[in-house]
């Protein structure tokens, strides 16, 4: 973990409302997995007086991308940062995806701007792996494809794709993979999460999540981002040092 000053490249809006960053980082973007993610303080001054979680969009060599939306005043700082101007990164923090299991293709299930933590995962397991990426939204304006691959889109309101959520529509879609080694990569709200969780153990898949939460200090001294886990009903995990990402088995979302 490292607390780094690191230069901002550039800043462009990639659909409305939407933003990826790429910032100059050599000493953390070579240590980081996808899942992982980074603590930023967005302000010199005390407001925001806390620093902010951002899931890593993508790595490419020295460079770090962070995808977020205006949402607050932090984000809002971040959004108007200029080429050169530096921010206050700590990281890599928590655990990312477990790539090592027994699997042929991965299916991406993401809800609006949980789309943020899939291209890295796309860039390492294209050369090895099938992917779908299945997107959603509650309308065509908050379903974000960015790098992903082989795309298939969900919105509540019926403005693009299917006319559902997009847990539906990966569950419609199951048949098309019984012959395959299947494992499920899910990021979004939380109601999503849960309705995700319950398809893959009705199916017995393996899925994994990306799970966020309000965080202070990103790396479990608060215990302030408490998660409760399936294994003892009066025990709690961390999101920032034992996730974001888990085991849909292993939390109650």
């Amino acid at each position: 973990m490292l607390i780094v000053n690191s230069p901002v490249k550039e800043i462009k809006e990639i659909q409305k409302d939407i933003f990826l960053q790429k910032i100059y980082s050599p000493e953390i973007a070579r240590q980081l997995k996808p899942g992982q993610f980074l603590n930023i303080r967005v302000s010199e001054t005390v407001s925001p007086l806390l620093r902010r979680p951002f899931s890593i969009c993508d790595v490419d060599g020295d460079y770090i991308y962070l995808m977020f939306n205006i949402f607050g005043e932090g984000t809002r700082i971040l959004s108007h940062k200029h080429i050169d101007d530096t921010i206050d990164i700590l990281g890599p923090l928590g655990n990312g995806f477990n790539l090592t299991n027994d699997f042929d293709t991965a299916i991406i299930v993401a809800g609006g701007l949980g789309s943020a933590p899939f291209p890295f995962l796309t860039r390492l397991l294209k050369d090895k792996f099938d992917i779908y990426s299945f997107v959603g939204g509650r309308s065509k304006n908050d379903v974000i494809t960015y790098n992903l691959l082989n795309v298939q889109t969900a919105t509540d309101d019926g403005s693009l794709g299917f006319n559902g959520n997009v847990v539906q529509l990966f569950e419609k879609n199951l048949p098309s993979f019984k012959s395959k080694k299947i494992k499920v990569f899910g990021c979004g709200p939380n109601a999503m999460l849960r309705a995700l969780k319950e398809v893959c153990i009705a199916h017995n898949i393996n899925c994994e999540v990306s799970t966020e939460c309000a965080m202070a200090c990103g790396f479990g001294i608060c215990q302030g981002c408490p998660i409760e886990s399936t294994e003892q009903s009066d025990k709690y995990l961390l999101v920032c040092k034992d996730g974001p990402v888990f085991n849909v088995k292993d939390v109650i979302i």
